[in-house]
This record gives C-alpha cells, sequence and structure tokens, in this order.
C-alpha cells in the first residue's frame, strides 16, 4: 500500500506515535486529507465547509510543539472533522438547513473547545440531515452525502456526512450527534465504528438541538480503539450544559484495551431480532457467535416494555423537537425554507398534548428499569445496529423478509432503544452483504461504563478487523 493510502486510512492508534515520533508530519497530514477532500468531495457531498486555511494553521502549530517535545495526548496533531450542527467560532453552521444557511457563531461548542484543547486538527463541518431530523442524509439544500461503498445508496444519518468522510479517509475521526440513532445507523451502513455515550457523558451545550431529552454527541472513526481516545477527549462534565453529569475521569482507551473474561452476551427475546434482513441476520449472529467463541456465553433477556417505549419515545421527541423549533422562531413562522419531510414532523410535534407527553415519559421510565435490570446479569445487549443495508438514494420503503416497511422505520427501529434509556451503545462492523455493503453489529452497555462496552467491541474487532476493507470509490 502506497504511504498516502496508509496515511489516508490508518487509525488514530496508528497515527499518533508516527506524530509523536515526528516521523510525519500533522502538516503533512493535513495536507493529505485536503487533498482528498479536494478530489473525492465533489462524489460524496461529505463536507459542506471545509476550513484550509485555519487547519494548515492548526496543524504548523501543533507540529512547532510537537517538535518542542511538548506532546498533548494521542491526538495532538490528528485531523478531524464536525458535524455541521456543531458550533464553530467564526465557521458556518448550518445545522443542514436553508434556514442557518448564513449563520456564524460567535462560540465554540463545548466538544470542539475539547478537541482544540487536545490538539486535534478541525478540517471542517460534514453535510447531515436537515436539523438532523431524519436518517438518511438525503439533504434537499445541499444534495444527498453518498455511500463511499456504493455511490448510488445512502449513508443513513443524520451525521452521514461524518461517516462519509471517516469511510473515505478524509479524515482520522469526526463527531456526530444521536437522538434516534444518528451516530450508530451511518456508522453501520458506511463501516466504520460510531459510538453513542451515556446521556450526559459528553456536553451538548453549542449542539443545535433536536430533542433535547434524548439528544447525545460522540465520536465515529475506523477503530473501536478511535472512538475511545476520541471519547476520552469529549468526556467530561460542563457547567454549561444542565444535562452533562459529573463523573470520576476515566481512561476509556485503557478500559478499551481490557481483556474480558467469562462474557456474558445478552440476546433479546423481544423487538431487536424481529424483522431483519436475512443477510444481516446472518452476518450479525455470526459476529455474536464469534464474540461468545472463547469462554463467553449467551443469556436471553426480556424487555417486554420496549416497543411501547418506542412509542413514548416518539411522542416526547416529536413534542420536543416542535417546542425547539418554535422556540428559536424558526417554526412555523418559515415552514416554506424546511424540506418536506422535516416540515410534515414537525407539524406533527403540534398536536402531541401534554397528558400524553406526561405519560410518555412514564414508559420511558419503565423501560429504563427493565434495561437496567437485565444488564445486571450480561455485560453487553447484541443485537443488528441497522435491520437493513443501505437503500438506494431517495428509496421511501424497503423490503424486509416478507414485509415492506419504510426506510425510516427500517434504518431506526434497533437503535432508538440506546436513546430512549440514554445507555452507552456502539455500532461496529461485522461484514459485508453479498453486493459489498457494509453491516454493523450492535453493543448496549450499562450506564457509564462505556469501558466495559468498549472491551467487548474489541473482543470482537481483535478477531475480525474489516477496518482494513476501504471502499473502492475512495482507494488510492
Amino acid at each position: 500500500m502506497a504511504a498516502s493510502s496508509f496515511l489516508a486510512f490508518a487509525t488514530i492508534e496508528q497515527l499518533s506515535p508516527l506524530l509523536a515520533k515526528k516521523k510525519v508530519s500533522p502538516v503533512e497530514l493535513t495536507e493529505l486529507y485536503l487533498s482528498r477532500i479536494e478530489r473525492l468531495n465533489p462524489q460524496l457531498d461529505a463536507f459542506l465547509t471545509v476550513t484550509r486555511d485555519e487547519a494548515l494553521s492548526r496543524a504548523r502549530a501543533a507540529e512547532r510543539e510537537l517538535v518542542r517535545g511538548r506532546c498533548r495526548g494521542p491526538l495532538h496533531g490528528v485531523p478531524v472533522a464536525l458535524k455541521d450542527n456543531v458550533w464553530t467560532r467564526g465557521v458556518r453552521t448550518t445545522a443542514g438547513s436553508a434556514i442557518l444557511r448564513d449563520f456564524v457563531p460567535r462560540e465554540d461548542a463545548t466538544v470542539v473547545r475539547r478537541l482544540r484543547r487536545a490538539g486535534a486538527v478541525l478540517l471542517g463541518k460534514t453535510n447531515m440531515h436537515e436539523f438532523a431530523y431524519g436518517v438518511t442524509n438525503d439533504n434537499p439544500h445541499f444534495g444527498p452525502t453518498r455511500n463511499p461503498w456504493a455511490s448510488e445508496r445512502i449513508t443513513g444519518g443524520s451525521s452521514g456526512g461524518s461517516a462519509a468522510a471517516v469511510a473515505a479517509g478524509l479524515c482520522a475521526g469526526a463527531v456526530g450527534s444521536d437522538t434516534g440513532g444518528s451516530i450508530r445507523i451511518p456508522a453501520a451502513l458506511c463501516g466504520i465504528v460510531g459510538l453513542k455515550p451515556t446521556f450526559g457523558r459528553v456536553s451538548v451545550h453549542g449542539v443545535v438541538p433536536l430533542a433535547p431529552s434524548f439528544d447525545h454527541v460522540g465520536p465515529l472513526a475506523r477503530s473501536t480503539a478511535d472512538v475511545a481516545i476520541l471519547l476520552d477527549a469529549l468526556a467530561g462534565r460542563d457547567p454549561l450544559d444542565p444535562s452533562s453529569i459529573a463523573r470520576p475521569r476515566e481512561n476509556f482507551l485503557a478500559g478499551a484495551a481490557r481483556k474480558s473474561r467469562n462474557l456474558r452476551v445478552g440476546l433479546p427475546l423481544e423487538y431487536f431480532w424481529e424483522r431483519i434482513d436475512p443477510e444481516v441476520r446472518r452476518l450479525a449472529e455470526a459476529a455474536v457467535r464469534s464474540l461468545i467463541g472463547r469462554g463467553g456465553s449467551i443469556e436471553e433477556i426480556s424487555l417486554p416494555g420496549l416497543a411501547s417505549a418506542i412509542e413514548s419515545l416518539n411522542t416526547m421527541a416529536t413534542a420536543e423537537a416542535r417546542a425547539v423549533h418554535e422556540e428559536a422562531g424558526y417554526f412555523p413562522g418559515r415552514a416554506a425554507e424546511y424540506g418536506e419531510d422535516v416540515r410534515k414532523r414537525l407539524e406533527l410535534g403540534g398536536d402531541v398534548r401534554a397528558v400524553n407527553y406526561l405519560k410518555a415519559r412514564e414508559g420511558i421510565r419503565r423501560s429504563k428499569l427493565e434495561f437496567a435490570a437485565a444488564l445486571e446479569h450480561v455485560d453487553a445487549i447484541a443485537a443488528p445496529t441497522v435491520a437493513i443495508a443501505a437503500p438506494a438514494i431517495g428509496a421511501e420503503n424497503v423490503r424486509v423478509g416478507d414485509a415492506e416497511e419504510s426506510v425510516r422505520s427500517a434504518l431506526l427501529r434497533l437503535t432508538r432503544p440506546g436513546n430512549l434509556t440514554g445507555l452507552p451503545a456502539i455500532s461496529l462492523p461485522c461484514g459485508f452483504t453479498r453486493q459489498g455493503l457494509p453491516v454493523g453489529l450492535q453493543l448496549i452497555g450499562r450506564a457509564f461504563d462505556e469501558a466495559a462496552l468498549l472491551s467487548v467491541a474489541r473482543r470482537y474487532e481483535l478477531e475480525h478487523d474489516w477496518s482494513r476493507q476501504h471502499p473502492q470509490l475512495a482507494a488510492g
């Protein structure tokens, strides 16, 4: 493999020692990614804004520090990307919308400040589903992000630009947001790793909200170790975010490296393994068997209230999204400026009654208790991340087994539980369909025990390193 191709697809774990030992220059690495963005982004539409001058300036600053022997940690000099709902001081933040097309924040989001403090080089802002309120990344204002594995197919969303950028070797890692699956869905469809941390683990201050009770911010990268490195930088209590929770400082990378013995994997009897594409089921089941292959066990678990709790999440999220857009003064006064799908969902949010919202909160509380009880007996709950592989851009319905289902439902069904419970959930690649499309395995862990969850994921990844395969479109 040519040196430039190796660097483009190297993990952060591989790049970090090369940068620290001055075998690779942050400027050289940043220029490599910028050249790949220039060449490939017209096909993929992964980036909406590229901050070339700022990126090179920060890369030169990182190089000077590293030459002097000052290393801030494993992200120092590493180029990353940001979903375009994350505020960046002096750089437009559109949230994938026409309404915020020219919005330039006066401050950085907390996660941006933390990445800068860690020495990361920010390359730009990535495409997303409008206002993060959708899961295809078929954006009516900026165009659809195209899947690097098959350009006629979706990336999934709403963090689809971030996932496509990582998968295509346009950055070493990225930040996304996840309200119903928006980190894990595109991670699965693009063949990379995506982590939704525990609710409150990572600050959402300075991130354009969707539904505040369920909004999370987290990393996307090429490996479990890489998302651990990014989480190390992103996590922590933030006084500017009332939903963030104070926790003892952890080393998530060290946690991911811990060997898990006598692993107990929970397989839900209800909901998660229903209506799955046969190829997706085959690959996910093989991944679970491999995961427990050396001294592990499968435990059947029951989550009987989950289906009704999902409806509770839908009720609350729809109402909260409408409230966010009304409070911002965007809806309904500027309804004509929204894409049709987002406008319709916001209209539905106005129909939610207060009594139904409160009943939904109670339903979610009960479901959280069910999950907590199940996780007392297992180390992680396993399921496919998404019931299907990436469908075609523009498809509204898809066949799942013998039944037809909306694309939105097929993409969201299995990831929503992670948001309604607030539990940490990770998607990692577990193979490819006969058409060469990636499939993801989802693992859900105990609250604020990301280290154990990462350790379980790493166990599978060390046996099956799917990250060595790269999209043909992005090769070379």
